[in-house]
């Protein structure tokens, strides 16, 4: 279960929940792939690593 970020926050950062699961799934992803150390320094799990940068907007959600 996932407490930080609140989900009822995070969501106004994204048009719909299903655009928010779809940037969050696409972020952690590329936390997971990339061979940078950003992860590891973090100390996190991906998916929370990837709300918490969506929440602080870090990483913005556009339509394509």
């Amino acid at each position: 279960m996932m407490i930080d970020p609140p989900i009822d926050k995070l969501i106004k950062h994204a048009e719909c929940r299903y655009a928010l699961t779809c940037a969050v799934a696409k972020r952690t992803r590329e936390l997971v792939t990339s061979e940078d150390t950003y992860l590891k320094e973090s100390g996190e799990k991906p998916i929370s690593l990837a709300c918490k940068e969506i929440y602080e907007d870090k990483i913005k959600i556009v339509k394509e």
